[in-house]
């Protein structure tokens, strides 16, 4: 006689539903004044543990009813879709032994996606019920009290085993009937906070999402040799790409860039998130720098997903949001993404130098090895080590070779590669707005490139072209073998 349930309709004023622990459902449509027996018929004494309105139809109502009091330990969900006129058992695939319902919920945006918490664990149903299947995953086995959905997470509480959450049910909602074909999944918006859960989980802790945009894909053969590529793309323009592939000339130093991350491509469902960053920067071989070459955080807005596997193509798009606990302006953060653009686009141009220069100087350095000891380049040689000492001095104030670790800035100053990032790392923060001193101290630093670069461009367009000038005079042959010892 004691009511365990009492539910009012989400659709329609004074509509109530109610359930008590002796088996019966009542329904009134008049906010209470008048209450009728909706009961299945036929249903044993038991407790009314859950109601569920259907967010899709006023008249479908679920309930969840247990009878383990009287050592029944099997599974009831009824189902109605004239507000209890007549009932329909609904609980084929839940054979497990112990397996009592206590909670039943639909899907707020598909209709037919059931979720059922049991007394071992959860259940799931693509048809409105007519067949079941565990969706256990890595839920222990425990206690389902309830279940609710929030922003589109699945939120189950347990009996002794704390909150699970399944984060972004959205692949569930578009699961087609059938077969399932290559199918990239819309992610649902995704604000621009920053943080999340560590790549590694502490036991005993909970897992905030991780920090960017989930993406849920599903692959319809083994991947084996074939490419799986993500693209992000920004107006048309790719600013990130994934493979599944690990790089085979990636390298990597104290104080260098971090090993890319991998795309899962397993068959089946595979989630990937993308942490809201840009391709990261390029590096200069063992050079350390104290700082992250981590691209930058793109800002709110709209952009585009393409995944490619086995020459087919599957597109969608993503809005991130403005993190809503910072009180900022469109404009702000405009500016913030104008800024690291030049910021990278800086660093990119710095790194590039370095390495073409590098590239240069290992030639001069292979020229002067095959060439020792010839007379009639003695002229060259010369040049060569002349250029070689220019390329030394203008890549010093570029860069610090002599930084192992990130005490050694105490003897090693920073130069202006690692202020850079150092300033990019600055600007790419939660809150927006740049401030005058970041302002001030891009435009020096700016000013301080452009002169190198300058000096850069002297030393291809004159003096590399005075050395290849002597080079072609000498008729050097295009091999050429060392002197024997």
């Amino acid at each position: 006689n004691t009511i365990m349930y009492l539910l009012e309709s989400p659709h329609e004023k004074g509509v109530l539903w109610a359930g008590t622990d002796d088996g019966l459902v009542h329904l009134t449509k008049d906010g209470g004044a008048n209450w009728s027996n909706v009961t299945p018929a036929g249903l044993a004494e038991g407790i009314i543990n859950s109601i569920e309105i259907s967010p899709h139809d006023p008249a479908t109502a679920y309930i969840a009813v247990m009878r383990y009091k009287f050592l029944d330990l099997s599974p009831y969900i009824y189902k109605t879709t004239n507000y209890g006129a007549s009932w329909t058992k609904i609980t084929n695939g839940i054979t497990d032994p112990h397996t009592f319902v206590r909670v039943v919920r639909e899907d707020h945006k598909r209709k037919g996606l059931l979720y059922a918490g049991t007394e071992t664990g959860l259940y799931i149903s693509f048809d409105d019920g007519q067949n079941w299947q565990s969706f256990q995953l890595n839920l222990p086995v425990v206690a389902i009290n309830d279940l609710t959905i929030q922003d589109n997470d699945l939120v189950v509480a347990t009996a002794g085993r704390s909150f699970w959450i399944l984060d972004d049910v959205s692949s569930l909602q578009s699961v087609p009937q059938g077969t399932i074909p290559f199918t990239l999944v819309k992610p649902k918006d995704s604000y621009l906070l920053f943080g999340g859960s560590a790549s590694k989980p502490v036991p005993g802790l909970g897992q905030n999402p991780k920090q960017g945009v989930t993406l849920d894909y599903y692959i319809d053969k083994e991947a084996d040799s074939l490419d799986l590529t993500l693209d992000i793309l920004s107006e048309g323009q790719v600013i990130r790409t994934y493979t599944n592939k690990a790089s085979k000339d990636f390298k990597s130093w104290p104080g260098g860039p971090s090993k890319p991350a991998v795309l899962p491509a397993k068959k089946g469902f595979n989630r990937f998130t993308w942490n809201f960053r840009r391709n990261a920067l390029p590096a200069v071989d063992k050079v350390f720098v104290y700082g992250s070459y981590a691209g930058s955080r793109v800002g709110p807005g709209t952009y585009q997903i393409r995944l490619t596997f086995d020459g087919a193509v599957a597109e969608t798009d993503v809005t991130v949001l403005p993190n809503p606990k910072i009180m900022s302006s469109e404009g702000e953060y405009d500016h913030q993404q104008e800024t690291l653009a030049r910021i990278e686009s800086t660093i990119k141009s710095i790194h590039e130098s370095v390495n073409q220069m590098r590239s240069a100087k290992t030639q001069l350095k292979t020229y002067a090895k095959l060439l020792k000891g010839q007379e009639n380049a003695k002229d060259l040689l010369d040049k060569g080590k002349e250029l070689t000492k220019r390329i030394d001095t203008w890549e010093e104030n570029l860069i610090q070779p002599k930084q192992k670790t990130f005490q050694d800035v105490i003897n090693y100053h920073n130069q202006l590669n690692a202020e850079l990032m150092n300033l990019k790392n600055y600007v790419d923060a939660p809150e927006p707005k740049v401030t005058q001193g970041a302002e001030d101290r891009l435009k020096d630093l700016l000013s301080q490139w452009n002169t190198f670069d300058q000096e850069r461009k002297s030393i291809v367009e004159t003096e590399m072209q005075e050395y290849n000038a002597l080079f072609k005079s000498l008729d050097i042959p295009a091999i050429v073998l060392p002197e024997k010892n």
